[in-house]
């Protein structure tokens, strides 16, 4: 990304006029000043706020208004916040800010975001370059695993067997047993599998990070950088790891998505 020597004065969008003082601006992350939205492009609150960029020198804050006096948080706050992050990282890097960064004004943005850190977020955007976030999820078919994990392992084929028939409140220790077995087995064929993916796509990832399970018979949960003009070749190499566990794993992309894992910067709350 060139940089400009020249002193630039703040560029700040036409505001509307404010409606309320209850108003404030929300601020979803920062984008290079020369990206454009796309028509409409609208974020949270009620009513739903126009997203506007607060230009400053070479970066720009997206942002739109908000009533202050509203509490956020409801689900429908973070799907807006996300969609309109998500929409931007696919054609443009973008450092998503923590959700709830709010300040009074545009004003307030280029003076107390935009000026004074200028340049770390030009560093960081370069640093990001064309790369967006994905998300490879995988989880165990569960008859699949169980077979596996009873092939592989005699005492609890054995503790299955000896339980089999038997009503639970006389074989409580055996079943407790056996669920600590299995989970453990699939808890180390959840690294080995993980290793496997990163291993089959470490070509086409900058970093990875390897999120923790939010399910028991999760196989693999990684987040990854990956340049948007590798989704392609992302989704075949997936896809092929994808045959070769048909019927084990069931495997989903997520993406391209602001780098919600790897970049987030913070802005203070009104």
């Amino acid at each position: 990304m060139a940089r400009s020597t020249r002193e630039s004065r703040p560029s700040v969008p036409k505001q509307h006029p404010r409606r309320t003082e209850n108003l404030a601006t929300y601020v979803y992350g920062i984008v290079p000043a020369d990206v454009e939205l796309d028509p409409g492009e609208s974020g949270l609150g009620e009513p739903v706020g126009q997203v506007e960029l607060v230009r400053h020198g070479e970066i720009a804050a997206l942002v739109s208004d908000i009533d202050a006096s509203r509490p956020l948080g409801r689900p429908a706050d973070y799907l807006a916040y996300e969609r309109l992050l998500d929409s931007v990282a696919a054609r443009s890097p973008v450092l998503p800010f923590r959700f709830g960064a709010v300040l009074t004004d545009p004003d307030a943005i280029v003076a107390e975001l935009l000026e004074p850190h200028h340049d770390d977020f030009l560093d960081a955007l370069d640093d990001l370059g064309d790369q967006a976030e994905y998300i490879v999820r995988g989880r165990y078919v569960e008859a699949t695993v169980l077979r596996e994990v009873l092939a592989e392992n005699p005492e609890a084929a054995g503790l299955l067997e000896a339980i089999r028939d038997l009503p639970e409140e006389t074989t409580r220790n055996e079943r407790i047993r056996l669920g600590e077995i299995i989970a453990a087995s699939i808890e180390a064929k959840r690294d080995l599998d993980t290793n496997l993916v990163l291993d089959a796509l470490s070509t086409l990832y900058s970093t990875a990070l390897v999120r923790e399970p939010t399910h028991e018979q999760e196989a693999v949960h990684v987040a990854m950088l990956v340049r948007t003009g590798d989704q392609r070749a992302l989704e075949r190499a997936l896809t092929k790891v994808g045959d070769d566990w048909e019927g084990r794993v069931d495997l989903r992309l997520l993406g391209p998505l602001a780098p919600y894992d790897f970049v987030t910067a913070q802005a203070q709350e009104v």
